[in-house]
């Protein structure tokens, strides 16, 4: 401690009063910044929400320490000027990928195409927004080997500037809500009309209210788009093997395999109890003409 007060003696007026004044403030801003934390953890219950306020207050306060503490330290702005004309052009070519992303960061920031919570597709990644940084983005992985937009367990880092040279497919944008179909295909000999409308009971029953999803009306809010009929439905369609009937219906994006599962169940049971109804798959049927009575072909 006697060591640092000798330090400190040792510097000139006007570097111990920076010096000073920069504890000051950075002390005062963490200060503040503590406190609106301990606020919004009274405030708030959502761990994801503030988590979201624990970044956001971070970012503003190194914003405002550079901008307070910078000039207290730096002097003659317009001597440097020059130096820093000559010297951004190589500070871009060396730094060009580390400024993109934080290009792509400014850009999420400032336009959110995706916000932390969000189940996210950038080229052949897939997952769960759980963090956003300087420099990447961090995803929760779905799919890969597992099934139906499952978790893998495994973290994908993704950097920022990929945001302008990959699309971003956005599952639900914020809603938290989308379309699934599920496909069940009945034989010819049997009585399609009382199979769609056991189908069309069940995707029903087990149907995300669009209301409630607001998923419909936040695109339409935000997007220049045509009007969709956000009714779930089961539509006809004649396959190779039988009659397809497809279940359209809405469900949340982490419900997805557990929506499946409670309506295939139901399917099952509802055709079980329907001698009129059986499952199509593919066979390969003969033709006996002469056993059949029929003239036999040349």
């Amino acid at each position: 401690m006697g060591t640092l007060g000798d330090w400190f003696r040792t510097l000139e007026e006007a570097t111990r009063g920076r010096l000073l004044s920069t504890i000051a403030l950075l002390t005062v801003l963490l200060l503040l910044r503590w406190l609106t934390l301990l606020i919004v953890a009274r405030q708030l219950e959502d761990p994801l929400e503030r988590f979201r306020w624990k970044k956001g207050t971070l970012y503003v306060t190194v914003a405002l320490g550079v901008l307070l503490v910078g000039p207290i330290w730096i002097t003659g702005i317009q001597q440097l000027a020059a130096y820093f004309g000559i010297a951004s052009a190589g500070i871009a070519i060396a730094l060009k990928d580390p400024l993109a992303n934080l290009a792509g960061w400014a850009f999420i920031i400032w336009r959110q195409p995706f916000r932390l919570g969000d189940r996210l597709q950038i080229g052949s990644h897939r997952g769960d927004v759980v963090d956003v940084r300087l420099f990447q983005f961090t995803l929760l992985e779905i799919g890969a080997w597992v099934d139906a937009d499952q978790h893998t367990g495994r973290v994908v880092h993704v950097p920022n500037h990929l945001v302008f040279a990959e699309p971003q497919i956005n599952y639900g944008s914020g809603t938290h809500a989308l379309w699934n179909e599920i496909l069940v295909l009945v034989t010819f000999e049997s009585d399609w009309q009382k199979a769609k409308a056991l189908l069309e009971s069940l995707v029903g029953k087990h149907t995300v209210d669009p209301a409630k999803a607001g998923h419909l009306l936040h695109h339409s809010n935000r997007y220049a788009s045509t009007r969709v009929v956000a009714r779930p439905g089961v539509l006809t369609r004649v396959a190779d093997s039988g009659v397809l009937l497809t279940m359209r219906y809405i469900c949340t994006i982490n419900d997805r395999r557990g929506s499946e599962e409670r309506i295939w169940e139901d399917v099952l049971h509802a055709f079980g109890s329907q001698p009129g109804i059986d499952f199509a798959y593919p066979t390969v049927r003969y033709y006996n003409n002469p056993t059949e009575g029929k003239q036999a072909g040349i």
